[in-house]
């Protein structure tokens, strides 16, 4: 694996002929809260790109373009929370994309595990180490054993696609995660409007209430 790293965006010249890998880490899981630190980039070629932001600047042309980029598709493992961290801080909304963790769900119904590391050690045989997750990631200095955590969450999203895109083919499920992959960009906008917990598709969004 050869890392990258960046400061604000990435550099120009980059192509992703094969769609773009990408993944966040922030100071923690509410987007509007918690600042975006570091955006990962791979085009699949075990080659990842680490772009660190520092507070409030969000600049960054060329990593909004590749995101609004409507020839490249954008995987993720999770992209509800990516993609709502990025379109709060970045001010975009990626768009193609594809989601591992969708994919999952849909194709490998025989488990309840669709987390990264349990994709990995299934699907490629690799065990992934998550023991930087909870990590400071505002942190003026990032670790080696940082950058190689954050780099491992999109180095290995291609090759799980293409065994996960087989699966779906042969479960009769493609249509049906390529329409969720659609949705996205508007569960994102929900998400950002408030409805993280509310199904506007349920009869009463607030079985809960009093």
């Amino acid at each position: 694996m050869d890392i990258h790293f960046h400061e604000g965006d990435l550099p120009s010249g980059l192509t992703f002929p094969d769609g773009a890998a990408v993944d966040t880490e922030s100071m923690g899981l509410a987007a509007a809260r918690d600042r975006l630190c570091l955006a990962q980039v791979s085009a699949g070629d075990r080659t990842v790109h680490l772009v660190r932001f520092r507070r409030g600047a969000y600049e960054a042309p060329r990593l909004k373009a590749l995101l609004e980029d409507r020839d490249t598709l954008k995987l993720y493992h999770f992209a509800r929370a990516d993609m709502t961290t990025l379109q709060h801080h970045l001010g975009v909304r990626s768009y193609p994309n594809y989601c591992t963790k969708i994919a999952s769900r849909f194709a490998r119904t025989y488990t309840d595990r669709h987390g990264l590391k349990d994709l990995c050690k299934e699907l490629l045989g690799v065990d992934i180490s998550k023991q930087q997750q909870q990590t400071d990631w505002g942190a003026e200095t990032l670790t080696p054993q940082q950058q190689r955590y954050a780099a491992t969450d999109v180095l290995h999203l291609h090759r799980l696609r293409s065994i996960l895109d087989d699966m779906l083919a042969r479960e009769g499920r493609q249509d049906l995660a390529l329409q969720c992959f659609e949705f996205l960009p508007a569960r994102v906008t929900l998400d950002l409007m408030g409805w993280a917990d509310a199904d506007p598709f349920s009869h009463d969004m607030y079985p809960n209430r009093p």
